[in-house]
């Protein structure tokens, strides 16, 4: 269970008592068909349950909530792991014509701030430090997580020499991790819609005896329980595509950390890259 939903449910719990009869049925029908009432309307939920629209409207003040289509907006949240692309592909239109850039964009700030204000520092050094004091360091993930992990692999390999990309291919994953060991650190990653087989593949590297970094939406993604470490970026979209701007950020947070413990190291490798470069016409002078 996510901690949005736990949220939601201890709220509805908390508040029962005081609700009036015709909240109470909404509260037992949104507690058993919260995945349904997601996608319906006040009015339509007011006909299922067999009350007026204006008693599901209440129902969500009555939850501290602005109106219903907030209480909604919670509710789409707290499914976003189980809906279909297609499902994912509707709730879209909740962002209308006019000004769908910015709404998009706003979404993504959004999801950094979020980031910034529950990232625990305290994880995210000792992260630093498993990384740097590791014998190898593997980098894995499935479907639109495989962006960060080459993004990330790709600044990784100007800072340390023991980085390993784990292959996507089903058949090679488990071949490539065969001699991973106490010594070594492997960075699972996965957003919602979580892979199965992600989270397969970082059991397997734990019970080799491997430190297990994860880097996902939430401490309750299904990868958290394998992990020694979590990190959390929020990836909240209301499209059928997954917001990755946020956990971007913070690959780049984890890079420029550990490029600064190893700053001398770096800057050597730099240099020579730069010589390269040059030498080749890798790109272009003005």
């Amino acid at each position: 269970m996510n901690g949005e939903k736990r949220d939601l449910l201890a709220r509805i719990r908390e508040k029962f008592n005081k609700l009036s009869k015709g909240q109470k049925l909404i509260a037992s029908y949104v507690m058993k068909n919260y995945d349904k009432v997601a996608f319906m309307t006040a009015s339509k939920l007011g006909d299922k349950v067999g009350v007026s629209e204006s008693t599901v409207v209440r129902f969500a003040n009555a939850l501290d909530y602005k109106g219903y289509p907030e209480l909604q907006k919670e509710l789409q949240e707290l499914i976003k792991t189980k809906l279909t692309t297609v499902q994912r592909l509707e709730l879209s239109t909740n962002y209308g014509d006019e000004g769908f850039f910015k709404k998009v964009m706003q979404a993504d700030v959004d999801n950094i701030m979020k980031t910034i204000g529950e990232i625990n520092t305290e994880s995210f050094n000792k992260v630093v430090k498993n990384i740097l004091e590791a014998k190898n360091v593997y980098v894995f993930g499935l479907r639109s997580s495989t962006v960060i992990v080459r993004y990330f692999s790709f600044y990784l390999n100007f800072i340390l020499d023991n980085v390993r990309i784990v292959p996507s291919g089903i058949n090679d994953i488990f071949d490539q991790l065969i001699n991973i060991s106490e010594d070594d650190v492997l960075i699972g990653i996965t957003f919602p819609r979580y892979s199965k087989k992600t989270v397969e593949v970082m059991e397997f590297a734990k019970n080799k005896g491997a430190t297990i970094v994860g880097i996902s939406d939430s401490y309750f993604s299904p990868i958290s329980e394998i992990c020694d470490i979590t990190l959390t970026a929020k990836s909240n979209m209301t499209s059928f595509i997954d917001s990755l701007v946020a956990p971007m950020s913070l690959i780049n947070a984890l890079i420029v950390a550990l490029s600064m413990k190893e700053k001398k190291k770096v800057t050597h490798t730099l240099n020579e890259l730069e010589s390269t470069w040059e030498k080749y016409d890798i790109y272009i002078n003005k």
